[in-house]
């Protein structure tokens, strides 16, 4: 019972710092109070899970700002925002670029463990330079892999730019990138 209104004092302390008007979140919660009040604590949870994920989606779509515009003459895919439940949790945003017959794709995965589990690599620059090549964008150090170009910002957000394009044009949409806002994220 503790645990339960601890999430759901994280989940209003969230939503009183963004005001918003009654929307899908504000009802889940509201949800989740009444269950609460009336004793039902099995569907006070799954309301406050829903207005959990609802919160992460929304998240997510913050990160999917960052994903830089098109290039002249590239048309852009939006990947469907997510939490990361497939990397082990956290939030995903990305992007498929395309011109003729030439892809590059963009991926940030951010509060994940498959994240975190990169900070060992890029704090070390020995480990790095056994990995691929080491490149900088700004302040920022990657690495250019065969499959990509990998690189971790503020210690918690994994950038991936992969595909057929020329590297040239992979670095180009990885330097469209605001890295520092996104290290700020």
């Amino acid at each position: 019972m503790h645990a339960t209104r601890s999430l759901a004092a994280a989940v209003f302390a969230a939503l009183a710092a963004t005001p918003a008007p009654a929307d899908e979140i504000e009802d889940a919660i509201a949800a989740a109070l009444s269950a609460y009040r009336a004793g039902d604590i099995a569907a006070a949870k799954e309301e406050i899970d829903y207005a959990a994920q609802l919160l992460a989606r929304r998240k997510a779509e913050g990160l999917q700002a960052f994903l830089p515009e098109p290039m002249p003459g590239w048309t852009r895919s939006l990947h469907d925002p997510q939490s990361a439940a497939m990397f082990g949790g956290g939030l995903f945003a990305g992007a498929d670029y395309r011109k003729d017959g030439e892809t590059v794709s963009i991926r940030l995965i951010a509060d994940s463990p498959v994240a975190m589990s990169m900070a060992a690599v890029f704090a070390n620059p020995a480990m790095m330079a056994m990995q691929g090549r080491v490149l900088r964008v700004g302040r920022e150090k990657f690495l250019v892999k065969e499959d990509g170009i990998f690189g971790l910002i503020g210690n918690r957000v994994m950038v991936e730019v992969s595909g057929d394009a020329p590297e040239a044009v992979q670095i180009g949409y990885l330097e469209a990138i605001d890295l520092g806002a996104l290290a700020a994220f």
